[in-house]
């Protein structure tokens, strides 16, 4: 069992993440999902999960790739040490284009059932990403 999660957390990056199949997002999330380290006050459903993959990383970001650095399997959790790049070639959160190649650090830990995520927590480092962004600005 942990060897088939952690090929379905392969899959999620490699088919979600990085190419924005929503028909693999279907097939690998269940309906029941809940994001456990949604913001307060922010969805924390399957949806919210969706649209942060594709309306704010991959209009922002082009050539998204996902590399896994570590995977860790046992029972029904899979722990994942990756880094996401992509040129910041669209607006994200206001911020205009740069040009700049930006990689966002990240470690999930997703609880699967029956081969679909129904759990996630993670911590990444969009919020550095997004101060170094802005630091690039030039005032109009």
């Amino acid at each position: 069992m942990t060897q088939t999660n952690k090929l379905a957390v392969c899959r999620f990056n490699h088919e979600v993440i990085e190419a924005g199949n929503r028909e693999a997002f279907d097939q690998l999330v269940a309906v029941n999902f809940i994001n456990r380290s949604a913001a307060p006050g922010v969805p924390d459903d399957r949806e919210s999960l969706w649209r942060t993959f594709d309306r704010l990383l991959r209009p922002a970001f082009s050539g998204l790739t996902v590399t896994i650095e570590e995977q860790v399997a046992e029972r029904d959790w899979v722990t994942t040490r990756k880094r996401i790049t992509g040129m910041h070639s669209g607006t994200l959160m206001g911020i205009a284009p740069t040009g700049l190649t930006v990689t966002i650090e990240v470690i999930d830990m997703v609880r699967l059932e029956n081969g679909q995520y129904v759990e996630h927590w993670g911590m990444n480092t969009l919020s550095n990403v997004i101060a170094q962004l802005q630091q690039t600005q030039i005032p109009s």
